[in-house]
């Protein structure tokens, strides 16, 4: 994944850290390649022509866009609900830890507020780490002691064992102070939205677009552009190559972004920002109780979980 600033009109004409290009470039050299060995022979292969002509690419290429917008428009999709999930974490996270600060009483009446707060950004690294097949020792070490991280260590979703210590704290603060049930349902609700949260992040990643459909779309893109040389050299002739790589580099590239979107919590460039959406829940959480922040992830940058 890659944070950026907005760029000019004229750098996103030679952007290429966070382009799809540089995944589709042998297959738009070997277009070119079939497109040149096209003009030279005039459409013949081993002497006799290919019966194609420009006709039936056009009706083609009606069925092609259609499958095109239909993927890239599935995925978009499950781009823009995994973006939507995380914006509600951000939202519940915030509104817990201020319930917390003005409803709960402060340590010295028996509840640990930095635990609970360091418990629910541990959660958060969590997640991130769970979706992405990653190690989270080195991010729950910064915030849970040496024998809790051993005790998670050995669970398959430490996010929902996080969850459940951290709703314990509050039922027993809750009880404790006296405020009854209403109060419990308050705080009980904030965290209920983050176990919707994880099940939602869960379902977009074990639930990809039907593998038949991706199957479809890339067969006919690569079919399409590796006939299109031979429809249109005889109308073309010289000018054959250039066209056939520029038609061939929109419908791989769509082709290309919709792959990288349809799995929003992965690593690829055109992924979510799950680090920086990570750094800045983390760093909201510690300015509601006034503790240092970490500096926040810059643009232009790359950046991976350890």
């Amino acid at each position: 994944m890659i944070i950026r600033p907005q760029a000019s009109w004229l750098r996103m004409l030679f952007v290429w850290d966070g382009s799809v290009l540089k995944t589709i470039v042998p297959q738009l050299l070997i277009i070119l390649a079939i497109s040149i060995v096209a003009v030279f022979t005039g459409g013949h292969v081993m002497g006799a022509r290919i019966p194609l002509d420009t006709v039936p690419f056009p009706l083609v290429g009606v069925s092609l866009a259609i499958f095109l917008a239909f993927r890239n428009n599935a995925a978009y999709a499950r781009y823009v609900e995994a973006r939507q999930i995380w914006g509600r974490i951000l939202i519940a996270a915030r509104a817990l830890t201020s319930q917390v600060i003005n409803y709960l009483p402060q340590d010295g009446d028996g509840f640990e507020r930095k635990l609970f707060v360091q418990r629910l950004i541990a959660f958060v690294y969590a997640l991130n780490h769970q979706l992405r097949h990653t190690d989270p020792s080195y991010d729950l070490a910064r915030y849970l002691s040496p024998e809790e991280q051993q005790e998670l260590s050995g669970l398959h979703y430490i996010p929902v064992a996080l969850l459940d210590r951290i709703r314990l704290m509050l039922a027993r603060a809750g009880r404790k102070r006296g405020e009854g049930e209403p109060l419990l349902w308050i705080l009980d609700a904030q965290v209920s939205e983050l176990a919707a949260a994880v099940g939602g992040c869960e379902r977009i990643a074990h639930t990809p677009i039907p593998f038949a459909y991706g199957v479809l779309v890339h067969r006919t893109v690569y079919l399409y552009c590796f006939m299109l040389p031979l429809g249109l050299v005889a109308d073309l002739g010289l000018a054959t190559p250039l066209v056939c790589v520029f038609v061939a580099y929109t419908l791989l590239a769509l082709e290309s972004i919709a792959q990288e979107i349809a799995e929003p919590f992965g690593t690829d460039p055109n992924c979510l920002a799950l680090d920086q959406m990570t750094r800045n829940i983390e760093r909201s959480l510690l300015e509601q109780c006034g503790e240092p922040l970490p500096e926040p992830l810059q643009p232009c940058q790359r950046y991976s979980i350890s």
